[in-house]
């Protein structure tokens, strides 16, 4: 096959890939997109939201939707952190609860978007209903871990310095438990 014939043959492949993609693995993949874009948004301050650093963020979130079995997430969600961190110690931005709870779960809706859209071809014919199931789920552990997480807040500010010990330890001992019990639910399949 001579290299004018292979080119030829990548194209009319390429093409009736494109023919054959469905609604729902595109849909899915555009909630990553946005689920990365939001968390980007929330996590960077606003003085680096402009020209080209918002180009940059751009891109950061449409890798993991294009590549979602890749390291893409992995990077999208060390970048949005690193934006928190950048915000929160170089533009010296206070932390606030609800801006706190809203990039952590856009970093865990993002994820699990991103393990479903790895799991779905771009030619799968899905029923929607699959798709309100994930999401559900991942309402519920969202809803779960922000009651959690004000709870454990609500702990921090009794007793002073102690109500941060006792917060903590209470954290160590929720992660703990939880990871015993993946392990379990693992183990029992």
């Amino acid at each position: 096959m001579n290299p004018v014939e292979a080119v030829t043959e990548r194209a009319r492949a390429a093409r009736s890939a494109v023919h054959r993609v469905s609604a729902v693995p595109l849909l899915v993949r555009g909630g990553v997109f946005v689920t990365v874009l939001a968390g980007l948004l929330l996590a960077y301050p606003a003085q680096v939201l402009t020209g080209r650093p918002l180009a940059a963020l751009a891109v950061v979130a449409l890798l993991p939707s294009l590549g979602p079995g890749r390291v893409w997430s992995t990077f999208a969600a060390l970048v949005t952190v690193g934006g928190w961190l950048l915000a929160t110690e170089g533009y010296d931005r206070p932390i606030a609860l609800w801006r706190l709870l809203a990039v952590a779960a856009a970093l865990y809706l993002a994820h699990s978007l991103a393990a479903l859209a790895a799991l779905l071809p771009y030619d799968a014919v899905v029923d929607p209903e699959l798709v309100v199931r994930w999401l559900t789920r991942a309402g519920a552990v969202l809803l779960a871990s922000a009651v959690l997480g004000v709870l454990l807040m609500l702990v921090a500010t009794v007793g002073g310095d102690r109500g941060f010990l006792a917060a903590t330890i209470a954290g160590l001992l929720v992660a703990v438990a939880l990871s015993a019990l993946l392990g379990w639910l693992f183990r029992r399949r």
